[in-house]
């Protein structure tokens, strides 16, 4: 069965998926504030055979940008197209908005950390680009990289 992405409120999928990656989202606080975003705004779901692989929220501040908000896949999911798929879909609704950019904020590389490298790796690998590394965002004990994808005419991400 091929991969749909729908969009739908999935607070609960949010805990689900975040609880599985703990490597990457480890502070309740922080989880639980994604997952009311998931479910009050809306998430895009990526699933297949109905099992939610991962998801995405998307935030429009206005400027010209979507940013992702949050991007997760189960770790199961990992390396099957799944976050790629997501980036193709912030691509398409930045493209409906008008928009020439999607960012992303993760952390930094001056404070080396192997999921992370791995997160940067795979932003990388879809096109977006290192713009700046801020300490004001998060602290200096999480430095926040902010990337930028210039949407391309056509979904290729």
């Amino acid at each position: 069965m091929a991969l749909e992405i729908v969009r739908r409120p999935a607070g609960a999928d949010c805990t689900s998926i975040l609880a599985e990656l703990p490597q990457w989202f480890g502070l309740p606080d922080s989880n639980a504030a994604y997952a009311e975003h998931a479910e009050r705004e809306r998430a895009w779901v990526a699933q297949e055979a109905g099992e939610t692989l991962g998801l995405m929220t998307l935030v429009d501040h206005g400027f010209s940008a979507v940013e992702i908000h949050l991007l997760a896949v189960r770790p199961h999911a990992h390396r099957r197209g799944v976050g790629r798929a997501l980036v193709r879909r912030a691509c398409s609704v930045a493209r409906g908005l008008g928009k020439p950019y999607v960012t992303v904020k993760t952390r930094g590389p001056s404070l080396p950390y192997e999921p992370y490298d791995r997160t940067r790796a795979f932003y990388q690998a879809v096109g977006f680009e290192a713009l700046e590394e801020l300490t004001e965002i998060w602290g200096p004990e999480n430095p926040c990289l902010i990337m930028i994808l210039r949407v391309p005419q056509e979904s290729t991400p």
